[in-house]
């Protein structure tokens, strides 16, 4: 099952008062796990940047200005999410913008149900309780120290953690599997598993440290456990 863990910065609240995107990050997971691929890009929103938003992101007109404009970039980023589900905190708030970019360009919106609120689950998991993604780090424990100022790459990488726990751990495929669920035959989704290593890894074991583990095996007597294996 691949899922698109996303984030995006912006101008401001609302597209249609002329806010703008200004960065998108994504990461990819697959079956829960994440591949190594990321999509991210900062954008040239061709307008000033406000002071309140610039204190959010730190991403300033200077910054910005030899930047992409959206336009130049959607292709990349639709082809990067594709059909997969969308994992979003807040999922209203960047499918807003993120339709609002599109509908400007005149091409077809994102479903809403393509998208999964991890707001939404945590508000509902642990009601009357913040719900924040720095306030969800506290509560799991997740290292978000590097959080200084929002970034959609970084936040991005933040929340794939924060919605493996959310969603039952960080191995829920466990639970699925036992139920029936999970990937392979009979279950709709792909059968993936990470590609082997091309060449094995090389033994750390030095010539000296395995003299002296044989020296130690022998002197444990003819029941010893390590014979079976050896």
């Amino acid at each position: 099952m691949r899922e698109i863990v996303l984030d995006t910065e912006t101008t401001g609240f609302e597209p249609e008062q002329g806010d703008r995107i200004v960065e998108i990050g994504a990461i990819e997971l697959m079956g829960h796990v994440p591949t190594g691929r990321t999509y991210h890009q900062y954008i040239n929103p061709k307008r000033a940047m406000p002071d309140d938003a610039f204190k959010v992101h730190g991403l300033g007109d200077e910054f910005l200005r030899d930047k992409p404009v959206f336009a130049d970039i959607a292709q990349a980023f639709l082809d990067f999410v594709g059909t997969s589900t969308m994992v979003i905190h807040n999922a209203a708030f960047d499918m807003k913008f993120l339709n609002a970019e599109l509908r400007w360009l005149k091409r077809p919106a994102l479903p809403m149900d393509q998208a999964i609120d991890t707001l939404a689950i945590a508000r509902k998991k642990f009601p009357g309780s913040p719900a924040s993604l720095d306030a969800l780090c506290r509560r799991f424990g997740i290292d978000n120290a590097a959080r200084t100022l929002h970034g959609a790459l970084l936040d991005s990488e933040i929340l794939a953690e924060v919605y493996l726990e959310l969603i039952g751990g960080r191995q829920p495929d466990f639970a699925l599997n036992e139920q029936g669920g999970g990937t392979g035959a009979g279950s709709g989704m792909p059968d993936w598993r990470p590609a082997p290593r091309p060449t094995p890894l090389p033994s750390r074991l030095t010539a000296d440290e395995r003299a002296a583990h044989e020296v130690f095996v022998e002197q444990l007597g003819d029941a010893a456990v390590w014979r079976r294996f050896s």
